[in-house]
């Protein structure tokens, strides 16, 4: 049971690593807020280099204004900005969540008396006809490991997406390299399952990620819910 469960591990794990690329902040973002009663419309230019974030902002008084403090932290982006208002200089602080190509910012003066929610777009995301805008590309070479039993077992994914469909390769598992099925994006998740064999009988391993700042975060197993864990996948540059 144990070279079993062995073999599930590594053959798991392999079908894990789809991607991190979409909850990266790097891109144009643009939104709009209520001032007083007023659409005040803006756009944030965004670079994310580690888990650091750069940048400025269009649209609030004075513009461009640079962002201080940039950072991700999973699927949290937080920053701060000096803006002038009636030749005053305040002090805003952002806080925004990273969900289906969108960001949702709270954020306000720094002593609280005033704040307004916003929600940003990816204006940089594609439009393909019949697929969301908020669809992420898994594109690419993804590596990752996994601890099995004190063992860490390294895996390779070759994925292709396009119109919400994904295609790819799964190289470690005992049939190399083998091919995945069923394979789609749904706004941030991004799911599909491998076949493979073991001691004559085939194994399906199904396969459901979230997408985040910091990587994919896999919840995967065998079909029948018999044997399951978890593992977080990054990309390969």
């Amino acid at each position: 049971m144990k070279n079993v469960l062995r073999l599930l591990g590594l053959i798991t794990l392999l079908a894990i690593l789809p991607s991190a690329h979409a909850a990266d902040v790097t891109g144009t973002w643009k939104g709009a807020f209520d001032f007083q009663g007023t659409s005040v419309p803006v756009t944030f230019h965004l670079t994310v280099a580690g888990s650091a974030v750069t940048g400025t902002i269009d649209g609030l008084p004075s513009s461009p204004i640079e962002i201080h403090d940039g950072k991700v932290d999973g699927d949290v982006v937080s920053f701060w900005l000096n803006s002038d208002y009636q030749g005053t200089t305040y002090k805003l602080l952002y806080k925004g969540k990273i969900s289906n190509g969108q960001i949702d910012f709270t954020f306000g003066t720094e002593d609280g008396s005033w704040g307004a929610a916003l929600t940003v777009k990816n204006s940089d995301v594609p439009v393909v006809p019949g697929v969301k805008t908020s669809v992420v590309d898994v594109t690419g070479t993804w590596k990752g490991a996994f601890d099995f039993q004190g063992t860490s077992v390294p895996l390779v994914f070759h994925l292709t997406a396009q119109a919400g469909a994904v295609t790819g390769t799964v190289e470690g598992l005992p049939t190399t390299p083998a091919e995945i099925h069923d394979g789609k994006v749904d706004g941030a998740t991004v799911s599909f399952s491998v076949t493979t064999d073991y001691q004559g009988s085939p194994v399906k391993l199904v396969y459901k990620g979230q997408v985040a700042a910091d990587g994919i975060k896999f919840t995967f197993g065998t079909e029948d819910g018999s044997w399951g864990t978890d593992l977080t996948a990054t990309k390969s540059i």
